[in-house]
């Protein structure tokens, strides 16, 4: 499942995080999908292990094939997380992706791309440097992120 694309949305109280699982919601189900999403007892239960506040992920058929996954993080709540893997039909996924994004960048345009590593990988937080133009990764922080290493 690799992944293709991602993005950081900025959804920093329950009010956007409800806005942005209607909005999953509401493009899933235009396009066949659901959405599994953890409710609130679920993230209070894992974040005794470590803070999160959002977990969710797109699903099409009876969760045979992931469509996107979307959640914070101990080092980055607030600030969620979607990916979207290649899928099992290229073109099926990507224009899922430009639909759900075209979306969320509406109704949150600080949304910022992530880097994409050529394994497929999303850089840990603390490899990343924001820009104008999104995320990139830090200078020397690339190499961890190699094929097969």
């Amino acid at each position: 499942m690799k992944t293709t694309a991602a993005f950081e949305v900025p959804l920093h109280n329950a009010d956007d995080r409800q806005r942005f699982l209607a909005l999953l919601n509401e493009v899933s189900e235009a396009n066949g999908y659901h959405v599994d999403a953890a409710t609130p007892s679920e993230l209070e239960w894992s974040s005794q292990v470590s803070p999160i506040t959002f977990n969710a992920a797109v699903w099409r058929g009876n969760d045979e094939e992931l469509m996107a996954s979307a959640m914070d993080f101990q080092d980055r709540i607030g600030r969620v997380w979607i990916s979207f893997p290649k899928g099992e039909a290229p073109l099926r996924s990507m224009r899922f992706q430009k639909a759900l994004m075209a979306r969320v960048r509406q109704g949150w345009p600080e949304t910022a791309s992530l880097p994409i590593m050529p394994s497929g990988a999303i850089p840990l937080t603390e490899d990343l440097v924001r820009t104008d133009a999104g995320y990139s990764v830090k200078p020397g922080a690339a190499g961890k992120y190699r094929d097969g290493e």
